[in-house]
């Protein structure tokens, strides 16, 4: 579409558009006249050129357009003044040697074109151009932008706005239904919140009830178990506190049950040594003969000086009062009944004094826990890090104590153990012993095995004290069993090993290897408090680690801490004395299983019964332990008797180790004899196929060595 310029007015057309050539630019000054009429014409000049002093100029439709006078400025005509060239002569028309450059209708007009004198028009292709003028300054930034804006129809720019309003609205409804749907989700939130909240109040409800129960029922325990203990101080006994010089100390003193037995026990004996004095005075009326005693002579034979026997001698008067054989025999027997009797009655009075006994020592054991509870801090059933609530007082040891405690998190029973440190301690020895305890809880809280007791926490109580949470077991522990009972027959013994061994097993197996090193009975637990059920091993704090820093699998490894744990269960390597510490390995363990298995098989441990630790240490008990006896009772297989032998070999060279012992035939199941034979003879065959396959690489060596010979 054409451009209609002026030189005082500016008109932009858009083509294809049915209304934008009513809509003028509002820096465009109005036209005084519309020619009707699109024809060129022209005027000539009245003095040879240009409008100079202004008038009007004719337009196509023979209307006139006036021409401002010179003097008025056409800056005038537009809002933003200095936008418009000035123009210095009149209007000339332009020669065809200078052909006016025509602006395309589709593009933005170049900066050369926006510069160019505007011509004014009255038709299609009628312009009428002013004289040469210098050349204008571009105009600004924002008329360029005006004039590419220009170059959308209106037919596109609804489009534009039907789309623009189109996705308006659907950003509206999505912003609506987003809107709407957070709504709803806060509303979920908060009533999840709601619930999340009464639910934690039943929680802690239910969480308040459990703990008041518990300490209920753990308040009514202790005061059955000190009723038991008063009931028992007068029937088994009790410690009383005597003066001794300018001491003082505590004696036990039995109960009644034992006096009563003492004087039953006295009255046997009276019984007995009244026995043996009728038997005396009974041998003494004894018949001297098969006819009664003499009573019946023979007066034929009778001489005048004297009864005479046959042979010849003389025969002694009859003592008055004198028995028939009959009558002795008789007087004989009842005394021998009466005899048999007491021994039965002494033999059961023994039974009761030791059934009286373990009653006894379970009852000093009960009255010790009772007085260290009541001397120990956490008596009044405190909740330690939040969750877990103390009930009982299970023991105590050196520097630590055990308690039954409920995890109220977990909702399970846990045994926690407090470690205690002596407030008098330097800072040293506290950082070693803390250190040990740390020691002790990284090598055990990565064990996972039903033998092995789990350790599930350590916290921190105070500057002095910190606890370890341990698995709860409900019942004793192996040593106190044998206490009670003595012996354990070989078949639940041999369950027991096969446990111990089981765990011992899997310590092996891990990476890296534990060695447990204090093994012994009263660190295997019976989870149902007899000899029948399942067990677990405990305390591994004298445990090492066999990693491949400290271990050498041709060596073993340095004993760092030589002279701790229990030396009855400790083999002869670890007694070693020299400039270098000695070589252990997990055949320690193996020791310690031999000895625990002697032990409950025969009721004494198999060296250094009756001797304390010190005296062991002293005399080299251990060390000079070469070999293992084994009594005539009671009865044991001689299997058990092999399978002991091989864990208390001497020399650790000797010694089987654990994944061996873990096989040995003596714990493996029962096998048919079918089954046996037939494993026996696979066994054989294959080792006549290793042995002639090392046979045919011994040839095949030989002839390949003469081959390469000859061929050389």
């Amino acid at each position: 579409m054409p451009l209609l310029l002026g030189t005082n007015s500016m008109i932009v057309f858009t083509k294809g558009s049915s209304h934008s050539d009513k809509e003028v630019d509002p820096n465009t000054p109005e036209k005084t006249v519309r020619a009707p009429e699109r024809k060129r014409k022209r005027k000539a000049d009245d003095a040879g050129g240009g409008l100079a002093g202004g008038g009007v100029v004719k337009g196509g439709g023979g209307g006139r357009i006036p021409i401002p006078p010179p003097d008025k400025k056409i800056s005038e005509y537009f809002k933003h003044s200095g936008s418009s060239p000035i123009r210095h002569g009149g209007a000339k028309s332009p020669s065809p040697q200078q052909p006016y450059p025509m602006v395309s209708p589709m593009l933005p007009p170049s900066p050369q074109q926006v510069g160019l004198p505007s011509p004014v028009t009255t038709g299609p292709f009628d312009f009428i151009t002013s004289s040469r003028q210098p050349h204008p300054r571009l105009p600004p930034l924002c008329m360029v932008s005006k004039f590419i804006q220009t170059e959308l129809t209106c037919q596109r720019i609804t489009e534009f706005e039907t789309q623009a309003s189109s996705d308006l609205e659907v950003r509206n409804n999505k912003i609506e239904e987003l809107t709407r749907t957070n709504e709803e989700l806060r509303h979920q939130i908060s009533t999840q919140q709601k619930a999340i909240d009464q639910h934690k109040q039943q929680v802690n409800k239910c969480i308040e009830v459990v703990k008041k129960l518990l300490k209920e029922k753990s308040s009514i325990e202790k005061k059955e178990a000190r009723q038991k203990c008063m009931q028992n101080r007068l029937r088994l006994g009790q410690f009383v506190t005597q003066r001794v010089g300018a001491t003082f100390q505590e004696n036990w003193t039995d109960g009644h049950a034992f006096q009563e037995l003492a004087r039953r026990q006295e009255e046997i004996t009276a019984e007995r040594e009244e026995i043996d004095r009728q038997k005396k005075l009974l041998l003494k009326k004894r018949p001297s003969n098969s006819e009664g005693g003499g009573r019946k002579r023979n007066n034929s034979s009778a001489l005048h000086n004297g009864t005479t026997t046959d042979s010849g001698f003389l025969k002694p008067d009859a003592v008055p009062g004198s028995l028939t054989l009959q009558e002795y025999y008789e007087a004989d027997e009842i005394l021998k009944l009466r005899q048999n009797a007491l021994k039965k009655e002494d033999a059961d009075l023994q039974l009761e004094m030791e059934k009286l006994e373990r009653e006894r020592n379970l009852h000093i054991r009960e009255l010790k826990r009772i007085h260290n509870e009541d001397q120990s801090r956490f008596n009044n059933h405190p909740v330690l890090n939040e969750r877990y609530l103390l009930l009982m007082l299970l023991g105590k040891g050196g520097f630590s104590e055990v308690h039954k405690a409920f995890d109220l998190k977990e909702q399970r029973y846990v045994a926690c153990k407090v470690h205690q440190l002596n407030k008098d301690w330097k800072e040293d020895k506290k950082a070693n012993y803390i250190k040990h305890a740390l020691r002790e809880y990284n090598i055990h809280k990565a064990l996972d095995h039903p033998r092995v007791v789990k350790l599930y926490d350590v916290f921190e109580i105070d500057a002095n004290s910190f606890c370890t949470v341990l698995e709860y077991c409900d019942g004793h522990d192996l040593d106190f069993y044998l206490k009670q009972h003595k012996t354990i027959p070989e078949r639940e013994a041999r369950s027991i090993i096969m446990q111990v061994v089981s765990a011992l097993k899997y310590l092996n197996e891990i990476k890296p290897p534990v060695i447990h090193y204090d093994l012994k009975p009263g660190n295997i637990l019976l989870t149902e408090g007899n000899v029948c059920g399942e067990i677990k091993i405990t305390d591994f704090g004298l445990s090492k680690v066999m990693d491949e820093e400290n271990y050498n699998p041709d060596h073993g490894m340095d004993l760092t801490s030589q002279g701790a744990g229990t030396y009855w269960y400790l083999p002869p390597e670890c007694f070693v004395v020299g400039k270098n510490p000695p070589k252990i390995s997990s055949k320690v363990d193996v020791w310690s299983v031999g000895v625990i298995f002697y032990q409950c098989l025969y009721g004494k441990k198999p060296f250094g019964h009756n001797q304390s630790q010190a005296t062991i240490l002293e005399e080299n008990t251990i060390l000079k332990a070469t070999e293992v006896q084994f009594a005539n009772k009671p009865a044991v297989t001689n299997e058990a008797k092999s399978f002991i032998r091989s864990c208390l070999a001497y020399r650790k060279e000797d010694r089987i180790d654990v994944l061996s012992l873990a096989k040995h035939e003596y714990l493996q199941p029962p096998m048919p004899k079918h089954s046996r034979v037939t494993s026996n003879q696979a066994q054989q065959q294959q080792q006549q196929q290793q042995q002639h396959q090392q046979a045919s690489s011994f040839s095949t060596g030989i002839f390949g060595a003469m081959n390469a010979s000859s061929s050389s």
